[in-house]
């Protein structure tokens, strides 16, 4: 086994259990709005941020480079509020929960303080997978290390010749996303990735919220492009849904080390370098590398940098023992919760899933290559025999996820009802 692997494989699966309890982690990303149709004003929001912890009972986990808290920490529920790369989109990390009713809670009473502070000011939280007003605002990232980084980082693809990558690299500060994560066991995480990789078509056909209206592309998802089609997609492996099924766990890790590593840490700063896979990167001499203040440093591997390896598959493998499932946009405030419940029904429904997915009606005639049918399916305008299979196979699973939640038992298969009502179920 290579050492690329081994470090990967001690990153990744030191915390999996054999026999764990099924605890739900959900992340949602929100813009924020001016309701006037003008740029976000950041000192609304960075005023919001020095107001919440004396309403909510939070702490001040994190502050930017001039002191505006960015991270708020609630101690008791270890949920988390933050700004997600700019000032302009706001997250709420939930701590694990065991029901999504207990993070729907939660999140109403964050959501109602907020939104009645922001309105004071004619703004407001909005569900939508791309900022409405991405076009007037800043779109630069809070000041703070990690951020600054990630953003010179995409910020490189204006020097790359390779003609095929977009031209928004400050993407990164006004896409929004809806991730759920779920634990999965030692016997079970491989299934789990290889049998959501599977039904991306349908997430596409479901939970699309993200047209762009900067570019003429065909798609639903323009969340697809911004990631696949940037510095992050530069190596297919790194991001997306998976190019295939895994075969077993060297087959996984082997993927894994075709991911990409872009940044690291001497002495306390952050550098970052033109992406380096991670097969690769032990052997490279040296790396050409970018100090946040722009200076050119060189700077040599080290096996520490794998510490902060971070892929973006859309069925990711995460350091605590779970699945991230990162593909899907933020939906309409009216179904938040309802692509958690979608992930977490078929999840406990797992063997039926399986079996469902191999003989379904949808792959005989639209294939199985899954990076494919995602952009597919995701198109503005579907053929009506498109439509046709993508709504049944669609409706098939979304009974199946809805059989999974009867069988926990938690009455959790009414945050389903916005979909099924939408297809017609």
């Amino acid at each position: 086994m290579s050492r690329s692997v081994e470090l990967l494989k001690k990153r990744y699966s030191k915390n999996i259990k054999e026999h764990p309890d099924l605890f739900i982690g959900i992340e949602l990303e929100y813009p924020i709005v001016n309701l006037e149709g003008k740029a976000t004003n950041g000192e609304v929001v960075k005023a919001l941020f020095r107001y919440l912890p004396s309403v909510l009972g939070f702490s001040i986990e994190k502050v930017d480079d001039f002191g505006n808290p960015i991270q708020l920490l609630d101690p008791v529920s270890q949920d988390t509020i933050l700004f997600e790369v700019a000032y302009t989109t706001i997250e709420f990390a939930f701590g694990k929960a065991e029901s999504i009713q207990e993070v729907e809670e939660r999140f109403n009473f964050y959501m109602a303080t907020i939104q009645n502070k922001l309105g004071e000011a004619n703004h407001a939280i909005v569900g939508c997978g791309i900022h409405p007003n991405w076009d007037k605002n800043e779109n630069c990232p809070v000041a703070y290390p990690r951020y600054q980084m990630l953003m010179d980082y995409l910020n490189l693809s204006r020097n790359v010749t390779k003609s095929d990558l977009h031209h928004f690299p400050e993407y990164g500060a006004f896409i929004c996303g809806s991730q759920v994560q779920l634990d999965v066991s030692r016997s079970n995480y491989l299934r789990v990735i290889n049998a959501f990789t599977q039904i991306e078509a349908a997430k596409a056909y479901l939970f699309a919220n993200s047209e762009f209206s900067g570019a003429d592309w065909d798609t639903k998802i323009s969340r697809d492009i911004f990631w696949e089609e940037s510095m992050h997609g530069i190596y297919p492996e790194n991001v997306g849904v998976n190019t295939r099924l895994f075969k077993d766990e060297d087959d996984f890790f082997d993927y894994l080390n075709h991911s990409a590593i872009f940044t690291a840490e001497r002495d306390g700063q952050t550098y970052y370098f033109y992406p380096i896979q991670a097969r690769d990167y032990l052997a490279t001499p040296e790396i050409q590398a970018f100090a946040l203040n722009g200076d050119e440093v060189l700077i040599h591997p080290q096996e520490e940098d794998f510490q902060t390896h971070r892929s973006y598959q859309y069925q990711d493998l995460t350091t605590r023992g779970t699945v991230e499932f990162r593909s899907v946009c933020t939906q309409p405030l009216d179904r938040t919760f309802a692509s958690a419940a979608f992930h977490l029904g078929l999840l406990v429904h797992l063997d039926k899933l399986e079996a469902y997915l191999q003989s379904a009606p949808f792959f005989t005639t639209a294939g199985r290559d899954y990076k494919l049918l995602r952009r597919q399916f995701s198109k503005k305008k579907l053929t009506v025999q498109e439509e046709a299979a993508v709504l049944e196979f669609s409706k098939d699973l979304l009974t199946l996820a809805e059989e999974g939640l009867q069988k926990r038992d938690k009455q959790e298969m009414v945050y389903l009802e916005p979909l099924k009502k939408e297809l017609g179920l």
